[in-house]
């Protein structure tokens, strides 16, 4: 038994060294737009967004559906009343009198708005029965077919104002949640470089320290020999010190930037992951004119602008329209009939017609109406100034960031080409120093300088990037495949057809 001892040992141990090995699994890896494509799909914003733009649809469909016929059903069943009324007799006096008696009524109605002039046609039927159980009396009236017609005149137009500006604000919907869609992508690169930096951060600091002691293993051989001063071996003990320290910040920082990374695209298992360095730079020069001229036909604001300077021209006609003269015709042309049975009413009903026409109009109100009116003119004055300074704001946002694209661009070159060349330095300084021909102090200077360089590239990839996924919100255009991001269809909703101008002259072809 003693002689199987060592080999349980051995078996045992490489038992324990293949569990863990199954228990901490090969780190994931992540590019960034794979982590643009978790934020937008899984992320918490990303459902925030997607229930926003859900809830602008319901809204919608809540719009169009007043322009539609409207069949209801309205009735009173049973209206039952058992009291002691006072009853006028024939020779005029009173007398108090039980009474039990039940109303009941239904009536089923069909109407539709007319938007372009604000009135309502309807049809109705309308049936009532009277029960009298103190007499033991049932009686019928009834109007088999009512037509009718509502028409304000002179009046603010509710309808016809609302027909112009819901689908603006509808398609402005859309168009806001791929605005945001892109702008959880630029949000996911920021955090994506924030962990990447982190892990270059830590991978130089673990470098470093291995490195530092090798040469410091070294140059107490040298010092022993008396080949090195006791200044420089101190001061590559001080730089495996201070490695030691940095790499312990690095790790926490590394720890610090994958949680935040990790809670914001969705991430639910603890799996430790890795970060591509997203070296494949889009070769697309973006051509100012081109973006300018992108962002004003897919953005957001060419409709918001146009829905406001209608928003400001309703609230102009609705000042005019309810202080001024106003009027209405209500006319309605049916059969009625009653009877003691329910079939009287439909046997020869009689013609029933009625028309009003109403009125309103103010003969002194101390220049209320001109007051009111003149505000909301100087309201629509002001907001075509700030429209027109929005404009100008929004066309300057975008041209400044074709420009930061561009040079952003161009500068990756420059930063990836200095970063190899100082690494090369470095390891050539290494190798010097341990033959002696250099100080201790121009080894920590090509060291400085290889870091600097290597971190220097990636913020410079960091600053592309997030130029390149802004400048996508702002004109919510793609450069690489030349087309339009658009929001795809789903949730029952439809993505409206525009032809825009800047800012007026859009023209709506959705239809209601």
């Amino acid at each position: 038994m003693k002689k199987h001892y060592p080999y349980c040992l051995l078996f045992v141990l490489f038992a324990l060294h293949c569990g863990q090995s199954i228990a901490q699994p090969a780190p994931r890896q992540l590019s960034l737009q794979e982590v643009i494509a978790l934020a937008q799909s899984q992320s918490a914003e990303a459902l925030q967004v997607e229930t926003s733009r859900e809830n602008s649809y319901w809204k919608w469909r809540s719009v169009k559906s007043e322009y539609r016929p409207q069949l209801s059903l309205e009735g009173t069943l049973p209206n039952f009343s058992r009291t002691i009324n006072p009853v006028t007799q024939p020779d005029g006096t009173i007398e108090f009198k039980p009474v039990s008696i039940n109303n009941t009524d239904l009536g089923l109605t069909l109407s539709q708005v007319i938007s372009p002039t604000g009135g309502k046609l309807f049809v109705t039927s309308l049936m009532q029965r009277f029960d009298d159980f103190d007499r033991d009396q049932t009686r019928y009236n009834g109007n088999p077919a009512i037509i009718g017609l509502e028409q304000p005149l002179f009046a603010y137009n509710a309808l016809s104002w609302n027909k112009k500006i819901e689908p603006l604000r509808y398609e402005e919907s859309q168009r806001q949640y791929v605005e945001e869609r892109e702008e959880i992508a630029v949000k996911a690169t920021n955090l994506y470089f924030d962990l990447l930096l982190a892990q270059v951060n830590q991978s130089i600091a673990a470098k470093n320290l291995a490195n530092n002691d090798t040469l410091y293993q070294v140059a107490q051989e040298k010092y022993k020999l008396g080949r090195l001063s006791k200044n420089d071996l101190l001061q590559l003990r001080l730089a495996v010190l201070n490695s030691d320290l940095a790499l312990a910040q690095a790790n926490l920082d590394e720890q610090t930037a994958a949680l935040a990374l990790r809670n914001y695209i969705g991430l639910k298992d603890s799996n430790p992951f890795n970060l591509h360095v997203p070296e494949n730079i889009p070769k697309t020069t973006v051509a100012t004119a081109l973006a300018l001229a992108e962002a004003r036909k897919n953005r957001k604001e060419s409709i918001n602008f146009r829905r406001r300077i209608l928003e400001a021209q309703s609230l102009v006609a609705k000042a005019r329209g309810d202080n001024g003269f106003n009027a209405s015709i209500f006319a309605t042309f049916g059969l009625t009939k009653q009877g003691l049975d329910l079939s009287d009413i439909y046997n020869r009903p009689d013609n029933q017609q009625r028309a009003r026409i109403g009125f309103t109009m103010p003969l002194l109100d101390w220049g209320r109406q001109r007051s009111v009116t003149k505000v909301a003119q100087l309201n629509q004055q002001l907001e075509e100034y700030t429209i027109s300074q929005e404009e100008t704001n929004f066309e300057q946002a975008v041209m400044t960031q074709v420009n930061q694209y561009n040079t952003l661009k161009s500068r990756i070159r420059t930063t990836a080409e200095a970063d190899a060349i100082a690494s090369e330095r470095y390891e050539i300084a290494k190798s010097t120093f341990l033959i002696g021909r250099i100080s201790i102090t121009d080894l920590n200077i090509a060291l400085a300088e290889k870091d600097q360089a290597r971190r220097a590239y990636i913020t410079s990839l960091s600053k592309f990037w997030e130029a390149f996924y802004t400048l996508r919100q702002l004109t919510l255009y793609d450069f690489e495949k030349q087309e339009p991001i658009v929001a795809e269809t789903g949730g029952g909703g439809v993505i409206l057809n525009y032809n825009h101008s800047w800012p007026s002259g859009e023209i709506c072809s959705c239809r209601f």
